[in-house]
């Protein structure tokens, strides 16, 4: 009897163990409508800074994870790294916008 509560409470601990282990890998993870959401989102960014005249889109990187879209890359001044970020905030599905762009 003791020997069986031994092996079930070993079983239930490595049961434990195992689920918080995928729990925290998939908080890393996107899921496949997550990944495509965020590829709506780059599209929408990218297009809307092409679309606009102040700024030059091969200059500007985006890349959208889980709703935060970062932009990095090279502009000519800050008024133009301020404009890129507020293009990509007003994107809708935008969650928040890290702004890596650097002024050269």
């Amino acid at each position: 009897m003791e020997k069986t509560r031994r092996v079930l409470s070993l079983f239930v601990c490595i049961m434990l163990v195992a689920g918080l282990a995928v729990a925290s890998s998939a908080e890393k993870k996107e899921s496949a409508g997550e990944y495509l959401d965020d590829s709506v989102i780059t599209t929408k960014v990218k297009s809307e800074i092409l679309n606009n005249p102040e700024l030059k889109v091969l200059q500007i990187h985006v890349e959208t994870y889980k709703g935060v879209v970062q932009l990095s890359g090279f502009v000519d001044s800050s008024k133009s790294a301020k404009r890129a970020a507020e293009i990509a905030t007003g994107v809708p599905g935008v969650k928040s916008v890290k702004n890596d762009l650097v002024v050269k």
